[in-house]
């Protein structure tokens, strides 16, 4: 039996994400035009048309109208958004997690939360508030809301036992995730929760989720500035997105 043929886009895609990863072709070096390919590489102005579209569509590249094609920026994007349950990061590093649940309680949706999660105001969420602990001490504050009929056995959920990451998780896989992190001096509340100094910042992670193509949960979750860090690696894209959220609109939410 003779190997299957790759189509000609698929040739070119790889051809030029090879091109990328050797750097050959660095952030912000042009690629070549519709036009050059269909010269260079002897293929019709279709393949050529499809193979830069999609590696726009997966990240690889930025095309810019009147400009050209230029290997995007990645180390831009390289935001730290590997979402993670809380009590698993604890567990790996083979310490203890315990949750203390504050607050579970069903909320209409206000102006600010409702254009997070593109709902109408007054729609139905629940609002969840719980500090997680390691070996005792306190390290984040979750301050969460999830759409009602998403999850519509949230409140019936013991989070001492199951994060609210892990129940929405097991609801439906995640399917997207923006967030937005910094650095903030936090209100008496979560100063006294977390067990911190007057004058010590938290680190604030500003985070939406998606599934079946919406927001589902918006959370805000806080950490002492001297007793948390985030850390991440980071692949060059390669799964085209299904929302079109934009991080600056995070970036306008007050924690």
């Amino acid at each position: 039996m003779s190997p299957t043929v790759k189509p000609r886009y698929q040739q070119l895609k790889e051809m030029i994400i090879a091109r990328i990863s050797s750097g050959e072709l660095r952030p912000a070096d042009r690629v070549p035009s519709e036009n050059e390919l269909v010269e260079l590489m002897n293929v019709s102005r279709m393949t050529a048309n499809r193979a830069l579209r999609e590696l726009t569509g997966e990240g690889y590249v930025t095309r810019t109208a009147g400009r050209g094609t230029y290997v995007s920026d990645f180390r831009a994007k390289s935001h730290v958004l590997e979402v993670h349950n809380i009590a698993d990061e604890i567990t790996r590093r083979g310490h203890e997690h315990s949750c203390e649940v504050v607050r579970k309680s069903r909320q209409r949706a206000r102006s600010k939360i409702a254009r997070a999660l593109h709902v109408e105001q007054g729609v139905d969420l629940f609002h969840l508030l719980l500090v997680h602990y390691e070996n005792g001490m306190p390290i984040q504050v979750e301050d969460r809301h999830v759409v009602a009929d998403f999850a519509p056995d949230c409140l019936s959920q013991d989070f001492r036992d199951i994060t609210p990451s892990a129940y929405l998780t097991k609801i439906s896989p995640l399917q997207e995730a923006e967030q937005v992190v910094r650095a903030v001096q936090p209100n008496a509340a979560v100063r006294r929760r977390l067990r911190m100094a007057a004058d010590e910042p938290s680190l604030v992670v500003i985070r939406r989720t998606w599934s079946h193509g919406r927001p589902v949960t918006f959370a805000r979750l806080h950490h002492p500035g001297d007793r948390y860090e985030l850390t991440g690696h980071y692949s060059p894209p390669g799964t085209p997105k299904s929302t079109t959220g934009n991080v600056v609109d995070l970036e306008k939410l007050q924690p």
